[in-house]
């Protein structure tokens, strides 16, 4: 999820990040705060757009109005790539984005989004909320001025959308392939040419053939942007994202004046959000997959384990690169790796083993 925008830059500017002297101070009237949100989301959008949106108003809701929202959708206010900027500087108060966005800054920014061979929902809530991960990213977050929260999930995401099928390693090579973060990398290294594209940009150049395939989140979400007219191969499932969580990132200094009070209202929203966005997303995901293949004639595909062993060796080389870029990268990947190999071993045991013998069993 370059998740997705309908964003109008294709780039983040790579400056404006440190503290501003002089944070813009919001509108404060009886005791009510105003806080400008902005988004990397279109308006309205089905899933990540109305997750936003919903999540705003369930802000003021909370806060009985003493917060009162305004949010502003990509392009309104400041295009989607820009919204890191826009909050770290204090020209608004928060942003609903996904922080793997910020890579460019500094690689452990992918880790609080999803990376490939990363942790799904699951996995994710457990390593931010009692592993560690939400400490580092605090530690992260700060050195930009900034906090962030989870807001939000789309849990594993399709491998992707592609004009020919991929039955080997080899149909990899010279794919012009439009997928952001540490996926695009892999995509990469295995001799694919990630190509960084706004949503608004995706279909158009899918028909064209300017690219060859794109991923974007799943059936729900796929659906309304109408890749099947461009290409019919849906792959699964996705390396790169298994469990991107949404980031609620906010100005620190503007965090640090709230109440306890109204902290807890912000994070109590947001953690609401992430159940939400996440049994939404599960609950249309099946019935859009069947619209796709019924009514628009899609190829479901499923990756083989040739292609996705070459995802798995490209993987660790780009994790070895991230890790090699500063302490506070490797101290992020060695607290995920931990948990992966903890919770995932769990999981393994209990969700996927359950999940596995029923399906046998009902013939699902």
């Amino acid at each position: 999820m370059d998740r997705r925008s309908f964003i109008t830059k294709t780039g983040v500017a790579a400056g404006a990040v440190a503290a501003s002297t002089t944070l813009a101070a919001p509108a404060i009237a009886q005791g009510r705060k105003e806080m400008v949100i902005v988004s990397s989301w279109p308006r309205d959008f089905p899933g990540l757009g109305v997750s936003a949106q919903r999540h705003a108003q369930r802000i003021t809701d909370l806060t009985d109005g003493k917060i009162t929202t305004k949010y502003f959708a990509s392009g309104e206010r400041v295009g989607g790539f820009d919204v890191f900027d826009e909050v770290a500087s204090g020209n608004a108060q928060a942003y609903n984005s996904a922080d793997y966005y910020w890579k460019g800054k500094h690689p452990a920014w992918a880790f609080f989004t999803s990376v490939p061979f990363g942790l799904t929902y699951t996995e994710q809530s457990a390593w931010i909320n009692h592993l560690g991960g939400q400490a580092l990213w605090d530690e992260l977050a700060a050195s930009f001025s900034l906090k962030a929260l989870p807001c939000g999930n789309t849990g594993v995401q399709m491998g992707g959308w592609f004009n020919k099928e991929i039955e080997s390693a080899d149909d990899l090579k010279g794919l012009k392939m439009r997928i952001p973060g540490l996926g695009g990398d892999v995509i990469a290294k295995v001799g694919g040419s990630p190509v960084s594209l706004p949503g608004s940009q995706i279909y158009e150049n899918l028909v064209s053939g300017a690219i060859d395939a794109t991923e974007w989140v799943g059936p729900y979400n796929d659906y309304f942007l109408k890749f099947y007219e461009a290409a019919k191969y849906y792959y699964y499932p996705g390396m790169h994202e298994p469990g991107g969580f949404i980031s609620f990132g906010m100005n620190k200094k503007w965090w640090d004046g709230l109440t306890k009070t109204e902290q807890l209202a912000i994070e109590a929203a947001s953690q609401m959000e992430c159940e939400i966005a996440m049994s939404e997303n599960n609950a249309n995901n099946a019935t859009y997959l069947k619209r796709l293949i019924d009514e628009h004639g899609i190829k479901l595909r499923e990756f083989n384990d040739d292609v996705y062993d070459s995802f798995g060796e490209a993987a660790e080389q780009v994790m070895e690169e991230t890790r090699a870029h500063s302490a506070l990268a490797k101290k992020v990947h060695g607290s995920f790796a931990e948990a992966r190999k903890n919770v995932g071993g769990w999981m393994k045991l209990s969700d996927v083993s359950y999940s596995l013998k029923r399906n046998r069993v009902l013939g699902l």
